[in-house]
Formats: structure tokens, sequence, C-alpha cells
């Protein structure tokens, strides 16, 4: 047989945002995480779904940093692709940015069957900040969107089961330290695109696996899933099991016909195939199948309100449509976290083609004959014993070594291999791959001494894991060795011992603003809210004194902590400190939208309310604004009796909601 399925390079140009540098302050606290429960949805849910909720939930992003850096001009920018393709479908990925899917195009019908997003704009959507809509991405780590959002993964040809290529995209996870794989490959003929993918647990104590396969399309569309019942959660943090599809006299199936966004969870019976659909009029659209591993099916709506239609807005650009989202995942809902046991793996096999309905039964208001047409169309095209087979197909060469390079991501994962001497066949994490952010963690694995920084300047990355931990805490006790050791015990959660560690930096070292910012968050933590006011003043005062030149580091980390240090001053109502911090931003920071939002609570503080509203009128755009943040409708409510401008409206949940 002729083997037609190529494998390239390509270049994908669009309007996309810079990046920018990552905030440099190492992240003590999440930021705010909106898919968590109250405790009284967890009476009455099946025994193993409240169990894993409760499992090991993330305490911080460390060792990850925030990626913050990013605004919202959009240049016209040639990204790194690497394409897929045979005579049916064309896959494009970005190996630069987790490796996400961008276009699915089924060229006999000439139909794109993802939502495919004009223009990349980050927004503060992923655990770390930096996140873009569209496509199909692989969220693995805890609930919400990946840290590897707007990451580079490896990449590399391997061979495929039915003798050609296949694409492999792997890093290594670092919130809980787990490599993992994602292959796709596009058999001869073949309508649907496979992705097998695998997760590991190279070490010798259980870890909890998250993963979500996320899936952009339009939202004009009826999602299908072989489900009666659904878990409901919505922004106001309440999880309900609902019928499906209607709920409280709407049927929910249809994303444009709620007002909020929310999540639909579907209770997805044991022992029935697992797959998730989205149609239009016509009864075209996209279907998503699986192995059985992948239990989890979920729709995620913007809804018709003005909240999620200005959502919508702010991650494309002005004439584009709207999306929905449909998603398959390991546990039920995406508030849990499933156990991977020491020394093993998980994995399973997705598919992922066009399905064509019968607009009639599709659309019809039997939904039990609408899922049961969608269900034999995809038997039809693709039989459940077709996905087992070829996920047995796939295993035997999930251990194949790589072959050329496409894509290279992060040195982290050749550092852990490098330390705890893992074999992990089939992803490399090659010596070669480390680099300057590893180098000093390299040193402390081969001396037993953290090195001390070449030149001044804001620390780099901490490591958080025991292992290190441990090796920090025997290496000879530097200022540099104690401040990392520090954020370790914090991540660990001993923040007594924390503290302890830097306060002993204090005695001896060079640079004190990390030191004391960190001091001032504990402060914060534990509602002293007074001294750590006067640390965050103090560190700030430090780091104008040390601060070397204009570089992008400096700046970041200038502007990082100096809007920290406003906000815990203007906290405590010392609005003239907090204005001397402002002052000395540099004026290109000033003027950025997020701190024009800063401004103005600083001018209303000031008592000068007739300039804060001038903020407002003149325009601003925050653009890290975080999901579901009601930060600019809480400070336009003290400002104005009036409407909050259509512009400014992000809520995400009812206003009665609490």
């Amino acid at each position: 047989m002729v083997i037609v399925t190529t494998i390239r390079r390509d270049v994908l140009i669009l309007p996309a945002a810079e990046l920018g540098p990552s905030n440099p302050l190492p992240p003590l606290r999440t930021l705010d995480e909106m898919h968590r429960i109250d405790d009284r949805d967890l009476v009455g849910l099946p025994r193993d779904m409240a169990r894993q909720i409760g499992y090991e939930p993330l305490r911080s992003v460390l060792p990850e940093r925030i990626r913050d850096g990013y605004e919202r001009e959009r240049p016209l920018r040639g990204l790194d692709t690497i394409v897929i393709e045979n005579d049916r479908l064309r896959a494009t990925v970005l190996p630069g940015f987790g490796g996400r899917v961008v276009s699915l195009f089924h060229k006999p019908s000439e139909t794109e069957l993802l939502y495919r997003n004009p223009v990349l704009q980050p927004a503060c959507f992923a655990l770390n900040g930096a996140w873009f809509s569209g496509g199909i991405e692989w969220n693995i780590g805890a609930t919400g969107h990946t840290t590897l959002s707007c990451s580079p993964v490896h990449a590399a040809r391997v061979p495929a089961p039915d003798g050609g290529e296949m694409l492999r995209l792997w890093e290594w996870e670092r919130l809980r330290d787990l490599p993992f794989q994602v292959d796709l490959w596009l058999p001869d003929g073949s309508d649907f695109l496979y992705v097998g993918v695998r997760v590991r647990n190279p070490h010798e104590k259980a870890a909890p696996l998250y993963w979500w396969s996320n899936i952009a399309v339009p939202e004009e569309r009826r999602v299908l899933a072989p489900a009666e019942e659904a878990y409901h959660f919505g922004y106001e943090r309440r999880l309900r099991r609902v019928p499906v599809p209607t709920y409280d006299g709407i049927d929910r199936t249809y994303p444009l016909k709620s007002t909020f966004p929310a999540d639909y969870f579907y209770e997805v019976p044991d022992g029935r195939r697992r797959w998730i659909a989205a149609v239009d009029d016509t009864g075209e659209g996209l279907v998503q199948t699986s192995t059985d591993a992948l239990r989890g099916r979920k729709l995620f709506v913007w809804g018709s309100g003005p909240g999620g239609r200005r959502w919508q807005e702010w991650l494309t650009e002005p004439g584009t449509g709207g999306y929905c989202e449909i998603q398959a995942g390991l546990a039920r809902t995406q508030l849990e976290h499933v156990r991977l046991e020491p020394e093993s793996d998980v994995s399973w096999l997705e598919a992922y083609g066009p399905l064509t309905l019968s607009p009639q039964a599709a659309h019809g208001k039997d939904w039990e004959a609408a899922r049961a047409h969608a269900e034999d169309r995809l038997e039809s095209v693709l039989s459940r014993d077709q996905v087992d087979a070829a996920y047995a197909a796939w295993l035997p060469y999930a251990d194949t070594e790589p072959g050329e390079t496409l894509a290279t991501g992060s040195g982290w994962g050749a550092l852990e291999v490098l330390r705890g001497a893992h074999k992990l066949p089939g992803t490399p994490f090659a010596e070669h791959t480390l680099g300057d952010d590893q180098e000093p963690w390299r040193e402390l694995l081969r001396s037993g001494a953290f090195p001390e920084p070449r030149r001044a300047g804001p620390p780099g990355e901490t490591l958080v894991a025991s292992h290190w931990r441990d090796m920090l805490e025997t290496a000879p006790a530097a200022p540099i060795t104690e401040y990392h050791l520090g954020v370790a015990q914090w991540h660990a959660g001993d923040l007594a011992q924390a503290v302890r560690s830097w306060e002993r930096a204090l005695e001896l070292a060079p640079s004190l603003w990390p030191l004391l910012r960190c001091l001032a968050v504990a402060d914060e933590e534990s509602g002293n809210h007074e001294r750590a006011a006067d640390r965050y003043a103090e560190a700030f005062d430090d780091l104008c004194r040390e601060r070397r030149d204009d570089g992008e580091r400096w700046t970041a980390a200038t502007a990082a902590l100096g809007r920290e240090a406003i906000e815990a001053l203007l906290r405590v109502s010392r609005p003239a400190d907090a204005r001397a911090v402002w002052e000395r931003l540099r004026p290109a920071t000033r003027a950025r939208g997020r701190f024009r939002l800063v401004e103005a609570e600083l001018l209303l503080a000031e008592g000068r309310r007739e300039d804060a509203r001038t903020i407002f009128d003149e325009g601003f755009e925050a653009a890290d604004l975080r999901e579901g943040a009601e930060t600019i409708d809480r400070l336009w409510s003290r400002l104005s009796d009036e409407p909050l401008p259509a512009c400014h409206d992000f809520r995400m949940r009812p206003p009665t909601a609490t």
C-alpha cells in the first residue's frame, strides 16, 4: 500500500500578540481559580467523585511562573507550525504553544471542523496566566487550562502503526512532575485524526492526575452526547445535577440558549461508548470519540449574556463568530483529580473527524432519538471496535524512539531525568536541551551547593518537588539557597519554616527585595496587613536602589512588585505611600492598561473621584484581566451609579449570585 500521509514544517502568519516576559516573582498564591465548589455541594455526590474532588487540590502553580507580560497589540507574526496531512484531512499544530491543534480541515467538504481563531490573543485563563482560544488543547496538570498553553513542547516524527509516520509531542508537566506524550496520525484515506495519549508516573509515590482534551467549535451548534443527566457548574461556584437536554425550561444543548457561562459535565453511563459531537443546522459538524479510559464529556458555553459576549470579543477580533467547547477527560468533572499509581502509566486513544447527521433527527425534540441517530452514524463511519483496534495497534509504537526532531521544548524534563535516572522510552529528554534556567539546579545536583548568581537580578525559578527541597535543606546555607528553600517550604505547606528561611537569608543577602516580598506575602496570608505593607514598601525601595538597567527582567520585576506594593498599601489606607511607589514606575509601565486600572484605584483612594472616572472615560484595556474577575465592576460601582459600560462588562454570573 502506498502511504500518502505527510508531516511537514510550515509557518502560520496571523495577528499575534507577543507573550512578553514572565512575572519574575514566585507565585506563592494561586491565581483565583474559578473551579472550586461550595462544600455543601459535596453532599450526595457519588463517593468516588467526592473523593476525587478532595484529592490533592493545587496549592500553587510553583515551580511555574505567571505569564502576564503580554498586551493587546497584535502585529502580523509568523508562527512555526507542523502540518500532518492525508488525502482527507489536514491538521495544523503549534509546537510553540503547547502542541495546540489550531486547525482540522476536511478536504472533501472544504470544511474547517474546529473553531479557528483568526488571531492569537493571550488572556488570563491558564493556571499560570496566558492562554488563547481556539482549536484542540491538551490540558494536563490540575483543574484549569494547562500551564503549557503558551509554552513549547518537544516534537518529532515517529513510525505510525500503519507503516506511515505520526507526529509525537511530549513534555514534562511540572505541576505534578509527570512526563506525557501525544501521538497524532492520519491513516491513509481516513476521515479521522487519531491521537494516542500516554501519561507516566516515574516516581515511587502516587501522583494526582488531571487530563481534559478541549475542543473549540463554533457556537451555532447543537451538542450531542450519550447522557440524560449532567452536572452543571456556573461561576457562582455551585455544582448541581440537572437533566439533559432541558434544564429550567431551556434546551441547554444549544450554547446560545444559555445566558451565562457554564459547564455541563455529562453523566455518561458505564458501558456506553464515549463520544461527543457538535453539529450545525444542516447536521454537519465534528465528533470526538475515545477508548473508555477517557470517561468524561463536557460542554462549556459562554452564553448569550453581555459578559459572555464581551469575553468572546476580548479573545479574538471584531466580526469573528463565537465558540463553545466540547471536551473529554479522565474524570466525570474537571473538579476532580485521579490517582496515578507509582511507576505506572495511563493511556488511551482519541479520534476526531466529521459527522453528518439528518438535520431533522439531530435537532428533533426527541433527545433519545437524536442521541441514537448520532451514535448510529458514528458507528457506521468509525466503529467502537475500530477505535479499540487502533489503540491496540498504537500501544507497541508508544515506546518507539523519535526520529527527526521537529521542535524542541523545555530543558526541565532533561534535568529531572538527569536527577532521577528515569527510563522513559519514546520520550527522550536529551541533556543538550538543558539551558541557563536549569544550570543552577544542575550545579546543585552535581556539587550539593546552589551557586550564587553571577550578576545582580531577579532570582530564577524555584524547583519545589520534595527531592529538590531535600537537596536545598542539605546545601550550604547561602542567602540564595535560603531564598529558594523558603519558596519550596512554602509550597509544601510549611509556612512557618519558610518564613524562618527567608528571615535567615535577610541577614547576609546582598539583594533584600526578593526576600522582603516573600515575607510580605506571608504577612498577608497570616492577616498582618500593616506589616505586609511595610515590607512591600521596603522591598520596592530596595529594588529601585538595586535596579541596574531598563532591560526586560528588571522592568518586569519593577512592574510586578510595584503593582503588588500599591495594592497592599491601599489595603491599609496608605494612599500617599502607594503614590510614592506609583511615581517610581516607568512611564511605559504606568501607561499599560492594567496599570491604568491600578491608577484609578489609587486616585479613588486619594479622594480624586472625578480623575478616577476620567480614566474610564478615556478608555483602557487591562490585558491580564482574570477569568471571572469582578475588579472593574466593583471599582465602577464606587465611581458611578450608571450601568457598567459594555466594554468593561466581563461579568460571568448572575448579579444576585453569591
